[in-house]
């Protein structure tokens, strides 16, 4: 803590040094307008089209029953519509059995009990009876406007289950609700009864089967009310109830293709037989006019089609946390809508008529009587059924008669429905859905009911949440740990990750009343000490301090945010350096509450590289801070069940954010990363969308190459599987998966092996993926997180960064395949689909460079007129000359060949480009394989980059990605497998300072200026001006340079003279000036700790140099088989290309030439059947991914929606609260 003095000595330099340097920090909390109208907007749009899809999936169904009775003169083959109305009843249940047939193709799924499946067909039965006795015997003989409401009775068994729950619970306030809805709905069926029976009968039959009807019609809703007896199951004390509903959520498959084909099979049953009993005939549907086709069909597809999307938008709205004015307000105004609407087909022409007749007393009466004598004139379609639906209403004695009476007990009887349904479903406006919520955790059943969509989505909404564990994880705090390793990064390399971690305690302080997540920042640093020539301690490098250097500097603006000259100065806290068995580490205690580790790792004492620095924390964070806790616990002689169940919550509540040292970040990107983990406990890793920084052609490959992998193939990942590489620099763990069996452990391998050192070491994010995959965890990718990270710049270092990544791929690649059967049977995510579908990518990669030798060579036949295999010789030539000078080259050389030969490259992409527009101009159409390829790649890039509006600017780099297909797929994969045997990092090795030295160490500008005359090839680099610098006031600064050096002299002596405090510690107080550090030591259980873990996991490796010379051959020797392997693939495809090509039209396939307007023209296509089949299988894996992408895209605006809206709201609550602490002190006071 600062003293006194040194509060005085802030207070005086602040009056007249009040001005500041300080970075651009983008601040998310302050609300941004164009956000929230984007949101209004997004969840009006959702909102109205569910109540319109409702309101037209009702509509259709009410007229397709209305056509179905007798009277109806609109479709006189009542069959045909009796047939069409049961399809619809049963239109959900089909959906339904599909996908479930779907998903138990590919994935097990348990078989439930006996008891269970009778219970489950007991349910179903007496439910499609109640549904078809409803809708197709019953209603018919109904006018529409009772038929509207009457479907709002179904919840009469709902308000039963709810008033004893809520008895049970003595809650007073929840009772009167169900109360009130239970007493409306029947009111609602006494008042139906007394208005049909004023209703006059011509004959005593005719009486006898309306009231059957009326009975039915009752007994039907009933019986339609046990579909959501599962919504209530949890409530009571029932033993059977209880074991039958976990039973179904355990078998949800199974349990769904019985209860579908149940629902089918009776429906089927049912309608045949009142067909029968109608004296209707089923033959007379073969013989249909084509005007009732269309009327029929057109209904019956209108509310098939509505019912489905109205479903799908009512789950949208839930995810996106606009449960009230998107799903529950239009459901309840969709039967009043409906009712509106069909009182205005008859309520207009009645108004029409009595504008006709102003001098007469025209009543609704007489314009009945008059409507039915007048039935048999000629309309149209729509006039017909807007007749028909005047007809079910004037031909009610109460509408024949103007008996008001009558008029009051509808009204009466379709209001109270309503209103009772209102009070049953009202629930669900303070139920606590959490966004982007699985559908299984928003409705009860997977099933829709179409016949009344608006009804039983209502009622299918949890009553409950789905169960109190679930509930309780949802409201637990998470505990995120974030986790960057660091090696050479540069000053503004570090200012970003520094700043991101800042950004993230102010934004979720130490103290808040969100309580969803708390933060702790840490960062491993590597090879940071280094032994310096005439001092016996080891030393903090370069590096090291400026990360010390850009804390402070941070750590100050976040600290004095108030640029005013007059804001208070408020003490600063000791931060700790504390000396550890592994090097050092510094504690700091960040503005807001949270804190920031870093550890300082020495070589000589642990081991170094980046899978070894993420083990040290996954131990330290997972079992020393997280497991050893509750061991003690344990040993201290607690209760071991409930220590197990809080262990297990606590693992599955704790998160890992692996970061690296140059990562940029919004809080608002964590958060989005946190929410799939929080809400899918199945998801053992998310990633975000990474953007590569920086400046040149490599950088703006690199944006075009990211934004295509991204928006492609990691969608289509998420989507059809599960995502395979969750890359290092941004990527959420959870506690549970790591510490899983096969996982944590297996990842402490030590290399042995040649190919462990491909597939451990030089991808080791990608590893770590695929051991979570294969022990049944899901990856995911979530768009919306956006992080940017430093990218090569350099095409050296581009280069050996994809010498790295491009064996380490496909080394984990063939891993998972090779373990194909095993991970689909342990992982619900991976399937035997979507194992083909990686397969078919993994032979796409591999015939990479065949194919651009074959494209290469038809620029070459077009362009010089050539023969086509003199062509295909030419183009394989020179690669094939690069492949053996990578073998006897240096990896230097060879990038700089590559290099030369990608320009050359470059120009002919450019020959090749024009030379399929040209070859499209002379055939005379577009309708070509390559032309068709082309185009349709073209146009999907554009659509794709569309679809992301701020990123749309990245389709420019897509030129320069096109002109350097060459390198990216041809040369860079020979280069990345001749050296695939070197297993150096290949970035940041030749590293410097981007910030300028110190004075008092101005001999470090001597090591800059050599480190970047290695990479001599570097455009951005100015030998002249650097020598400039140095040279030119020489001179005049002569005298004044020798005193910073005798400073620092007598600095290292002053050290040296004080063995009690390591020269490393005085280094990093003198370099954290103002932000003072006070030594601290470790308590000696973490120093016990650190000493165990680094004889078990991390003891630094011994240089055996015989091992390394046999690792070294063997290492060759796998390079040598991987190389052969691969350009032996390519080889026969270019062989089996040439001898087809020489062989001529005898194996080829012709395809005729059309042109675009549809004519034939002369002359055809002849495309060998090789070539044509992985034009179509490239073709297909293109189009999978951009289904996929379209799909990602609405999930993506989802869950920004949804977390726009609740993080707004919460920052509200919490300035109102923080307002209200104000108020309250200022009276105080």
């Amino acid at each position: 803590m600062d003293s006194a003095q040194e509060l005085r000595e802030r207070r005086a330099r602040q009056s007249w040094d009040s001005c500041r340097e300080v970075p651009i920090i983008q601040d998310e909390q302050k609300p941004r307008k164009h956000l929230k109208i984007i949101q209004w907007l997004i969840c009006t749009f959702v909102g109205m089209m569910a109540f319109a899809l409702a309101f037209f999936s009702k509509c259709s169904l009410l007229l397709l029953i209305t056509v179905s009775n007798t009277a109806s003169k609109t479709v006189p083959t009542k069959a045909y519509a009796v047939l069409f109305l049961g399809c619809c009843t049963i239109a959900s249940s089909v959906l339904i059995l599909i996908k479930s047939l779907w998903k138990i193709t590919f994935k097990d799924s348990k078989t439930p009990s006996r008891k269970t499946v009778l219970w489950v067909v007991s349910i179903e039965t007496v439910v499609a009876f109640g549904t078809v006795v409803l809708i197709i015997v019953t209603m018919p003989h109904f006018d529409i406007i009772t038929n509207v409401m009457i479907l709002n009775s179904v919840g009469i068994l709902s308000t039963i289950l709810q008033l004893v729950a809520s008895t049970k619970e003595k809650n007073c306030k929840r009772v009167i609700s169900p109360i009130i809805a239970f007493v409306l709905i029947v009111a609602g069926y006494v008042l139906f009864v007394m208005f049909y029976q004023k209703k006059e009968a011509e004959s005593n039959a005719q009486k006898r089967e309306m009231d059957i009807s009326i009975g039915l019609a009752i007994a039907g809703t009933l019986c339609v009310s046990l579909n959501w007896w599962e919504n209530y199951s949890g409530l009571f004390n029932s033993p059977f109830l209880q074991y039958v509903s976990s039973d179904i959520k355990k078998c949800r498959n199974l349990v769904c293709i019985i209860s579908s084909a149940v629902r089918i099979g009776f429906t089927a049953i049912i309608v045949g037989a009142y067909v029968k009993l109608r004296g209707l005939e089923w033959s007379s549907v073969l013989s249909v006019s084509q005007d009732t086709k269309k009327v029929v069909l057109g209904l019956f597809a209108i509310q098939v089609l509505c019912s489905a999307f109205c479903h799908w938008f009512v789950v949208v709205a839930c995810k996106m946390h606009a449960v009230r004015r998107s799903f529950v307000i239009p459901m309840w105004l969709a039967s009043p809508a409906a009712m509106v609407a069909f009182v205005l087909t008859f309520a207009i022409p009645f108004r029409k008529s009595v504008q006709d007749n102003p001098t007469s007393n025209y009543s609704l009466a007489l314009y009945c009587q008059n409507f039915i004598s007048v039935n048999g004139s000629e309309l149209t379609v729509m006039r017909q059924l807007a007749s028909d639906v005047t007809r079910t209403v004037c031909g009610h004695t109460v509408f024949l008669q103007g008996d008001k009476l009558g008029w009051g007990l509808l009204g009466s009887s379709v209001l109270s429905w309503w209103i009772g349904l209102l009070l049953c479903t009202i629930y669900i406006l303070w139920h606590p859905y959490q966004r982007i919520e699985r559908t299984k955790d928003l409705f009860v059943r997977r099933l829709y009911e179409g016949s009344f969509i608006d009804q039983s989505l209502l009622l299918n909404a949890r009553f409950r949440p789905l169960k109190k564990k679930k509930q309780n994880r949802d409201k637990e705090t998470v505990t995120v740990y974030l986790c960057a390793t660091m090696w050479h990064e540069t000053y503004d390399e570090m200012m970003k990750i520094i700043i991101s971690m800042f950004r993230l305690d102010k934004f979720r302080p130490r103290k808040n009343t969100y309580k969803d997540a708390r933060f702790e920042s840490h960062i491993y640093f590597d090879d940071a000490f280094v032994d310096v020539e005439g001092s016996r301690q080891r030393h903090v490098n370069e590096y090291a301090e400026t990360l010390v250097e850009v804390v402070k500097e941070v750590y100050m603006i976040f600290s004095q945010e108030d640029p005013s000259i007059f804001r208070e100065i408020k003490p600063i806290p000791d931060q700790k350096i504390i000396p550890t068995p592994y090097g050092g580490r510094l504690r700091y205690t960040m503005p807001h509450g949270n804190i920031l580790n870093v550890h300082f790792k020495d070589k000589q004492l642990i081991r170094h590289k980046k899978r070894w620095s993420q083990i040290m924390y996954l131990y330290y964070l997972l079992g020393w801070k997280l497991s050893r806790k509750y061991f003690q616990r344990y040993e201290a002689g607690e209760e071991k069940k409930i220590l197990e169940e809080n262990l297990e919550r606590e693992k599955e509540n704790t998160y890992i954010l692996a970061l690296d040292g140059d990562t940029d970040f919004q809080p608002s990107a964590v958060m989005l990363l946190i929410d799939r983990l929080r809400l899918y406990p199945d998801v053992g890793a998310a990633c975000g969308r990474i953007h590569p920084t920086g400046t040149g052609p490599m950088v703006w490959y690199q944006k075009f190459e990211y934004a295509v992998g991204h928006w492609l193939q990691k969608s289509a990942e998420h989507v059809f599987g599960s995502v395979l590489c969750s890359p290092g620099c941004f990527s959420l763990f959870r506690g549970k998966a790591l510490m899983d069996d096969n996982v944590m452990k297996r990842y402490t391998t030590k290399a042995s092996e040649a190919s462990h050192y491909v597939q451990y070491d030089q991808g080791e994010d990608r590893w770590l993926c695929t051991l979570l995959l294969q022990q049944g965890w899901r990856v995911e990718y979530n768009a919306a997180s956006d992080a940017y990270t430093n990218a090569p710049q350099e095409f050296k270092e581009f280069y050996n960064q994809r010498r790295r990544w491009g064996p380490s791929t496909m080394a984990n690649t063939i891993d998972l395949l090779g373990t194909g059967s095993l991970t689909a049977q342990r992982n619900k995510s991976i399937s035997k689909p979507y194992i083909l579908y990686q397969v078919l990518g993994m032979v796409s990669t591999v015939l990479g460079p065949a194919t651009v030798c074959l494209m290469i060579a038809g620029s070459f036949a077009f362009v010089f007129k050539i023969n086509v295999n003199a062509a295909l010789l030419l183009a394989v030539l020179p690669p094939a000359i690069y492949l053996a000078l990578c073998f006897k080259l240096k990896s230097n050389t060879q990038i700089t060949i590559a290099a030369v030969m990608s320009i050359f490259y470059a120009f002919l992409m450019s020959a090749t480009l024009l030379s399929i527009i040209g070859d499209v101009v002379s055939q005379g159409t577009i309708l070509t394989p390559t032309g068709l390829f082309f185009i349709s790649i073209v146009l999907m890039y554009i659509v794709t980059a569309l679809l992301h509006p701020l990123e749309f600017h990245l389709v420019i780099y897509g030129v320069l990605y096109v002109l350097t297909i060459p390198s990216g797929y041809l040369l860079l994969a020979i280069y990345s497998l001749v050296n695939m045997n070197n297993v150096s990092w290949g970035t940041r090795e030749t590293a410097s300072q981007a910030k300028a030295a110190p004075k008092e160490t101005i001999q470090k500008n001597v090591k800059y200026e050599k480190k970047c005359r290695c990479c001599c090839w570097n455009i951005e680099f100015q030998i002249n001006e650097d020598e400039k610098i140095i040279a030119a006031p020489a001179p005049t600064e002569a005298p004044n340079t020798t005193e910073p050096e005798t400073a620092v002299v007598s600095l290292e002596e002053e050290r040296e003279e004080d063995p009690s405090t390591p020269c490393w510690i005085s280094q990093l107080k003198e370099k954290s000036c103002e932000l003072s550090l006070v030594p601290d030591i470790l308590d000696q259980d973490e120093e016990q700790f650190w000493r165990d873990l680094q004889e078990r996991y991390l003891k630094p490796l011994d240089e055996d140099k015989q091992k390394q010379k046999k690792i070294a051959d063997d290492l060759k020797d796998l390079r040598n088989k991987a190389t052969f392997v691969f350009f032996m693939c390519n080889a026969l495809w270019l062989v089996a290309t040439f001898f087809l090509q020489a062989i001529g039209s005898v194996v080829t396939i012709p395809i005729p030439k059309t042109a675009p307007n549809g004519t034939t023209i002369p002359g055809d296509f002849q495309v060998d059947p090789i070539g044509l089949m992985f034009l179509l299988g490239f073709a297909l894996l293109l189009a999978i991914q951009f289904i996929a992408m379209l799909w990602h895209r609405i999930q993506t605006l989802i869950h920004f929606i949804a977390y726009n809206g609740t993080e707004a709201a919460a920052y509200k609550r919490e300035f109102k609260k923080s307002m209200e602490v104000i108020n309250e002190e200022k009276n105080f006071l």
